[in-house]
């Protein structure tokens, strides 16, 4: 993690929301030219979207991996934290954006 902290935190909460938000939609653009219901369709897509987002806004499960272990073998436990947190932020913007695509289409995703 060589950038600052907070603003790493930002990118990545926007990063998994735009994932989230940009994918559901142009997903169920698809859908209504196929002359499918583009809202059943938005929230299958959102179900299975989120995991990506998070991957995508913390850079690839790689780098998140090689970050734990190179703070387990230099035993710098910030580093680790830090990276938790990372984690964290991301679950969360996919999660905000999971909940407006809720609220968009008025239906509970399953």
């Amino acid at each position: 993690m060589e950038e600052r902290f907070i603003p790493t935190l930002m990118q990545c909460y926007f990063i998994a929301f735009g994932v989230m938000i940009g994918g559901s939609m142009i997903g169920s653009i698809g859908a209504f030219a196929t002359g499918e219901a583009p809202f059943t369709h938005m929230s299958r897509i959102a179900k299975s979207l989120k995991i990506w987002a998070i991957v995508a806004a913390i850079g690839g499960t790689f780098d998140a991996i090689t970050n734990f272990e190179r703070s387990i073998n230099e035993g710098s436990t910030i580093d680790m934290v830090k990276q938790i947190i990372v984690i964290i932020t991301a679950m969360g913007g996919a999660q905000t954006a999971f909940l407006i695509i809720e609220w968009l289409i008025q239906e509970e995703i399953k």
